[in-house]
Order: structure tokens, then C-alpha cells, then sequence
């Protein structure tokens, strides 16, 4: 019985891997989606408390800015000193500079009422003129910088330059620094008011956002107004995708949520470290982690257990099994520390495969035997027509007085006999085969004198190869038996060749009738065609002994010639007695 090769998913080791893969995979996908889910929920909790903390922290500040806006347009509304700067000043220079003085008294004594502001400013567009009110904490030198750059902004308005929209409080960058600015338009005249972005972040400071947590704002296109270069350090995207918040970060990640202000061009932003907010993250948590961390380490220490216990032993016997399958009975499974019902298959194993191997050998030894005795009972068989024909010749040439001819019939007929009753003949070396044929041709033609002709090539490496006794002859004589006439004369080739790389082929070919259709089929079928009569009980015998020998590796081909006369061919292993060089050819022909 053969072993199938079984497709892998039928083997046990992938069924036992798999059933194990199938607990163990749904409950660490599970531990990692609640792993996942638990961090989401965290973040989405520390991004909500986080965004209404920048939420109330944008109002208050718009609240602070609508004050100065309500401040500024009352101001303007009520103010009619303001019509006195929006005509030219040489009309009436001594009521412009009064005006002025009074509008510098007011703003002084307002801008304390708004912490948050720096500066209050009104400009007269049509004599160029800047009026400015500062707070103490302003130097000289910022005031200066200021006007100037308020300045350069009224101009640029005025040339078309500037596309500022001066309808909400905007972003004045100074150097490194950003300042808020909020300018309204009263005829030719603007009132506005102006502080330090820096001042917003004030309160903001206080919020314990993790050590390397900020607290920014950003202008309208999200550019960071303070921290620019923690931000681009660690890559940091701070632009609004309409989402509650956003990851963000090169090598450390950063969970970033933003609020616009109402007011303005500007953005209140908070960016905490993700590793602060898992910090957070419930002691449940931290055992699903265990688990999960657990399990993934475990998991190679339970397949090595499940490998060295199960799948090893098993292995050993399979492979144990394969070699006995290709033939060798020698093979038993070496005792190896396992489970106690491993050890006893393994004993059991090896004791059947002693035993099988001790019933193999007794069997070969009767078939041995048998073909032994086949063998003997071959060489026993002497065609009684062959022997009379023999003394036939012997008379005839015993009558002309031919003693050479007698002689040498006389010889042939001792070197057939000799031949025949050789005993414990398994092998012969072809060199023995091909003397003993061609001694059997000669005795045949002095039978049948210029009716048969033959030819025997061998390369002379080939002679010294074991090949069963008659495995020639016995084709040649079945040949001579019933193709060779007195009325027509039959020539037999014979052909024996190396092929492939370990076998040798033998074929015979005769001129004559060939087989009969019936004959052939049953030989081709390997039928056994032998009858009362010994007809072909030669052919058969070989079959049989080719069979024992070799089991499947020879093989036997019946055929007609495409024009006439039978052919066989003969597949034999090689088995070499001994190495031989060069190429001989025998041939004889009738005489």
C-alpha cells in the first residue's frame, strides 16, 4: 500500500496550527480592537475637555474684543471731535491741534479700562497725521516700530497695495512678533486699537498641557504666532480639516484641536503630546495590554510545546513511513523522550516493521526458491525434437563420412549440454549468453544449410553485465521452431545496446511471418500462451524469471516488423560484473 500525498490542509500539523490560530487570533484581534477602541474613546474624551477649554478661552477673548469694538464705535459715534481731523489742517490749525489734544486726553484716560489693549491710535487720512495713546509697559522703541508700521499700512490702503480687510481684527507681524489690530473707519478718519498677541496666551499659560504640550495661536493661513520652531521640529500640522481634532507629528505624535476666533483672522490652538493622554487611559486598559503582550509572546512558546510534543513524534513516524514506502525495511523510529502514548506507538511500530521484514525475507526466499526450481525444471526441458534432430545430423554426416562436421556437432552439442545443466544459475555474465546462442545458432545451421543466416552485434563493454541464463536463446530457438524452413531462408538479427544510463536493451528480429494477431495480442497483454503441447512455455518461463528478478524495472515488447518478421525487445537493468572497453561484432551465416 502507497501513501497518497494529501493536500497540506488535511495534515495535522495545519489542522492542529489552524484550530490553534482560530482561538487564538479572534481573541487578540478582539484585544487589540477594545486596545484601539479604549485609546479612540480617550482621545475623543481629553480632545472634548480639551476643545471646550479653547472654546471658552476664544470667547472670553472675543468678548474682551467685542468691548473694544463697541468702545471704538461709540467712540466715533459720539465724538464729534473726530469730523475736526477729516478736513486739512491748515484751515484751522489752532482747532486741529486742540481737537487733538482732547482726543489724546480721552484715549489716555480709556485705554487703562482695557488690560488687554496696548494702544489706541487715531489717523487723519487726509493730513497723514498718527495719533497714538500707549501703555506704560509699551518702550520707546515699540511705540516708534508701531506708528511706523500702522502707518505703512494707511498708505498701502491708500495706494491700493494692501488688500487688508480692515473689518475685523487682523494679525500686524513686527519682526518675530504678532500683534492684533482692529481699525475702524469714521469718514477720512480711523480710530483703532492695537496689543501684543502675546497677551491673549496669558491665561492659557496656566492650563497644564503635558511638558511638551503648547498652547498656540495661529493666523489665518495656521501659522504658528509663537513656538515656530517646536513646531516645525516636530512637523506639526496645525491647518483646520473640519474634523474635532487631528494627529499630527514626525516622530512623537501630537493631538491638536483648535477653536477660530469670532472676531478676527486668528485661531486658538492646543497641542498635547499623545502620550500624555494614554497615560490616562484606565487600569483596564493596561491589563488588555498585558494580555495582548502575554499572548504574543506566549504564542511561539505554545507552538515550540505543541511542536516538540505532538508534531515531532508524529513527523518521525511519517518520515518513518515514507522510507519504507521507497522500499527500505531497515528504517525503525530511534527511541526519543516523549508521551507515554508516542513511546508505545513507536514500540509498536518498530516491532510490526520487524515483523513484516521477517515475512518479506521468508517470502523472497520461496519465491528465490521457486524460480530456482523454475529454473532447473527450464533446464531439464530438452525439446526431444531438437535432441532427435541432433542425432538426425550426426547420422546423416556419420553416412558421408563428414567427421569434421561430426566433430564439431559433437562439440557444440557437449558446450549446449554443459550450458543447460549448469545448476544455481540466477546470472550468467553476457559473454556466456552470447557464446551459448551463437553455439545454438551453429548447431542450427548444420540443420538448415543456406535457409539461416544471423547476425549477433554486442559492444564489448556490455559483455562482462549479468543477464538471466536463456534469456537469448530462448527467443532464437522459439524463432528457428516456427519461422525457419527447408523452403525459405530466414535471417534473425540480434542487437544488444546500452541505453539510457542503467539499462540494456535486447532485440531480435526475425525475416519471417511474424506472430499471429492472436498470439500477439495475448503476449502484449502478457497473457500466458503456453499449451499442452510446450508451445511458447519457453517465452512464458522468461517472462516469469525477468518478473522475479527485477519486479517492474524489465520489460518485454512484442511486435511485427512495419514489412515482415517479429520483433522483441528486452529492457534489463545493467548490473556490471566487471568494466570492458571497445566494441565487438559476431556474426556467422550459413554455410
Amino acid at each position: 500500500m502507497q501513501f497518497r500525498t494529501l493536500p497540506l490542509f488535511k495534515s495535522l500539523r495545519f489542522q492542529l496550527i489552524f484550530g490553534l490560530l482560530i482561538i487564538v487570533i479572534p481573541i487578540v484581534l478582539f484585544m487589540i480592537y477594545n486596545n484601539l477602541y479604549a485609546i479612540k474613546v480617550v482621545r475623543n474624551q481629553v480632545a472634548q475637555s480639551n476643545k471646550n477649554l479653547i472654546s471658552l478661552y476664544m470667547g472670553q477673548i472675543d468678548r474682551n474684543l467685542d468691548e473694544v469694538d463697541k468702545y471704538l464705535f461709540n467712540f466715533a459715534a459720539q465724538d464729534t471731535g473726530l469730523l475736526v481731523l477729516d478736513v486739512q489742517r491748515d484751515q484751522n490749525a489752532d482747532r486741529y491741534s486742540f481737537t487733538k489734544i482732547q482726543l489724546n486726553n480721552k484715549l489716555l484716560k480709556d485705554l487703562p479700562s482695557y488690560k488687554l489693549m496696548d494702544m489706541f491710535f487715531v489717523y487723519s487720512e487726509p493730513n497723514q497725521d498718527l495719533l497714538t495713546v500707549m501703555s506704560d509697559q509699551v518702550t520707546y522703541t515699540r511705540q516708534e516700530a508701531v506708528e511706523n508700521s500702522i502707518k505703512t499700512i494707511f498708505q498701502d490702503q491708500r495706494d491700493g497695495s494692501n488688500q487688508t480687510s480692515l473689518r475685523e481684527w487682523f494679525m500686524l507681524k513686527l519682526g518675530d512678533q504678532y500683534f492684533l489690530t482692529r481699525v475702524i473707519k469714521y469718514g477720512n478718519v480711523y480710530i483703532g486699537a492695537w496689543t501684543d498677541a502675546s497677551k491673549l496666551m496669558v491665561p492659557l499659560n496656566l492650563v497644564d498641557l503635558g511638558n511638551n504640550g503648547r498652547a498656540l495661536l495661529a493666523t489665518d493661513h495656521f501659522e504658528a504666532m509663537a513656538n515656530q520652531a517646536f513646531v516645525q521640529e516636530n512637523q506639526i500640522n496645525l491647518n483646520d480639516d473640519g474634523t474635532d481634532y487631528k494627529l499630527t507629528g514626525k516622530d512623537e505624535k501630537f493631538l491638536v484641536v483648535g477653536e477660530k476666533s469670532g472676531k478676527g483672522r486668528f485661531s486658538l490652538i492646543a497641542v498635547i503630546p499623545d502620550s500624555i493622554i494614554l497615560e490616562n487611559l484606565p487600569f483596564l486598559r493596561r491589563i488588555v495590554s498585558f494580555i495582548l503582550m502575554g499572548s504574543l509572546v506566549l504564542f511561539p512558546f505554545i507552538l515550540f510545546l505543541l511542536r516538540k510534543i505532538i508534531l515531532i513524534p508524529i513527523n518521525r513516524i511519517m518520515m518513518a513511513m515514507r522510507r519504507i514506502e521507497d522500499g527500505n525495511l531497515d528504517v525503525r523510529i530511534t527511541y526519543s523522550p516523549s508521551v507515554i502514548e508516542f513511546d508505545k506507538m513507536n514500540q509498536s511500530f518498530n516491532r510490526m516493521i520487524s515483523q513484516i521484514q521477517e515475512l518479506k525475507i521468508n517470502v523472497l526466499e520461496e519465491q528465490l526458491n521457486h524460480q530456482k526450481a523454475e529454473l532447473k525444471h527450464l533446464q531439464l526441458q530438452i525439446n526431444p525434437h531438437f535432441f532427435l534432430n541432433a542425432l538426425n545430423i550426426i547420422y546423416n554426416l556419420a553416412q558421408v563420412k563428414d567427421f569434421a562436421l561430426i566433430q564439431e556437432m559433437a562439440l557444440c552439442l557437449v558446450q549446449y549440454f554443459r550450458f543447460m545443466f549448469r545448476s544455481n544459475m540466477a546470472f550468467v555474465a553476457l559473454r556466456d549468453e552470447v557464446e551459448h546462442t551463437l553455439n545454438y545458432f551453429r548447431i542450427q545451421e548444420m540443420r538448415f544449410p543456406k535457409n539461416l543466416t544471423y547476425d549477433l552485434s554486442v559492444p564489448d563493454n556490455l559483455m562482462d553485465s549479468l543477464v538471466p541464463p536463456l534469456v537469448i536463446q530462448t527467443f532464437v530457438e522459439n524463432t528457428i521452431k516456427h519461422a525457419v524452413s527447408m523452403d525459405k531462408q530466414v535471417h534473425i538479427g540480434i542487437t544488444i545496446e546500452a541505453i539510457e544510463v542503467n539499462r540494456i536493451r535486447i532485440r531480435v528480429q526475425d525475416t519471417g511471418k511474424g506472430f499471429p494477431e492472436d498470439v500477439l495480442a495475448r503476449l502484449q497483454m502478457e497473457m500466458d500462451i503456453g499449451n499442452g503441447e510446450g508451445h511458447h512455455i519457453g517465452i512464458w518461463n522468461v517472462q516469469r524469471r525477468l518478473r522475479l528478478l527485477y519486479q517492474d524495472q524489465a520489460q518485454i515488447m512484442f511486435t511485427n516488423g512495419a514489412g515482415h518478421g517479429a520483433v522483441i525487445e528486452i529492457l534489463i537493468p545493467f548490473h556490471e560484473k566487471k568494466g570492458g572497453e571497445g566494441y565487438a561484432s559476431i556474426a556467422g551465416r550459413g554455410r
